[in-house]
């Protein structure tokens, strides 16, 4: 009697589906269909081909469809759960005024990853009198460009790539107030005030202090008017002095049109704003540390722009009267 159970267990296996019934023998092997009745001393079980009883006694256990449906979709929640979990997350930022950091440091990326995500966020600046770079801070439209850059000028325009379906669309905005500037420490403060401007795409503020001499870094800008230019070099050293001030040099390929813009590390954190290079020399570029950045937007309110201040870094004089070069010609 056990032999040609033995085999129809045997044969029902190839038959197994996601719905049938399953009857679990005591020699642990099992018989697996459709359950068609149930007497006191048997078990018949339609397995496709024929119909086969199954003595009471030889049955440690029978489990229908619709309980093993239920057990596996509770099965499957904890791995959906843990999938959830262990999928990779933006870095959770904190917000320090204007602009943000990491809460935690988030892992080291290649390049080419972190030029995707954050190349929105850097810009052109231009001028009547040139252009250079830019990064915005927040979402809101504030970013950070050198003093030099927009120096004598309020006639400014930012360039911005935004991320469409998958495509870049450039857009000029017109409308850039200045927000407060300090020309010692080259830097200025920006603010997009474009009638149905977007909420942008910022970087957070790193930790100069933290970067270690020979770490990789890398710079995003405009040098000579060519857009979204990645250079990629070394800390040379975080303590060049130059006229009592502090700069970070860099085998990062900095150029005219760079001022302004982001110094990366690989974590995509703003490390410094590069500012100046030595000319006829390769690979000495500088940068200012970001510590200064945070500084100045945290006492934005010294540096705070104004028009008629006669305190800022230019005024504009208005033009001698002609009436008045007449009379004194006259009177001569």
């Amino acid at each position: 009697m056990h032999r040609p159970l033995a085999l129809s267990v045997a044969l029902a296996s190839s038959l197994v589906t996601a719905s049938a019934d399953e009857v679990q023998l005591r020699d642990k092997s099992a018989v697996i269909g459709r359950i068609i009745a149930e007497k006191p001393d048997q078990v018949f079980v339609d397995i496709g081909y024929t119909v086969i009883g199954v003595p009471r006694a030889q049955i440690l256990k029978v489990v229908r469809s619709d309980e093993k449906s239920a057990t596996t979709k509770a099965a499957k929640k904890p791995a959906d759960s843990t999938a959830k979990a262990v999928a990779p997350a933006k870095p959770a930022t904190e917000a320090k005024g204007l602009f943000t950091i990491n809460a935690t440091p988030p892992p080291e990326r290649s390049v080419r990853e972190l030029m995707a995500q954050l190349g929105q966020a850097v810009v052109q600046v231009r001028t009547p009198s040139g252009l250079g770079s830019g990064f915005f801070i927040n979402e809101d439209g504030h970013l950070i460009t050198n003093f030099h850059v927009i120096e004598g000028e309020t006639q400014i325009s930012i360039e911005v790539y935004h991320q469409r379906g998958g495509q870049l669309e450039r857009r000029a905005y017109k409308q850039a107030r200045i927000v407060a500037m300090n020309k010692f420490a080259d830097l200025a403060l920006l603010k997009i005030e474009d009638a149905g401007a977007p909420k942008f795409a910022r970087v957070p503020l790193g930790d100069a202090d933290a970067l270690s001499v020979g770490e990789r870094v890398f710079a995003i800008g405009s040098p000579l008017g060519l857009e979204r230019t990645v250079t990629e070099g070394i800390l040379s050293t975080k303590t060049r002095q130059m006229q009592g001030a502090l700069y970070l040099q860099t085998t990062t390929q900095i150029n005219p049109g760079n001022s302004g813009g982001p110094l990366f590390n690989l974590r995509g954190e703003v490390v410094g704003v590069t500012n100046m290079k030595i000319t006829f020399g390769e690979g000495l570029g500088f940068a200012i540390p970001v510590e200064q950045v945070k500084f100045f937007l945290t006492h934005r309110d010294a540096y705070a722009y104004d028009a008629d201040n006669p305190s800022n870094a230019f005024r504009y004089l208005p033009p001698p009267s002609r009436v008045k070069q007449s009379e004194a010609k006259g009177k001569k």
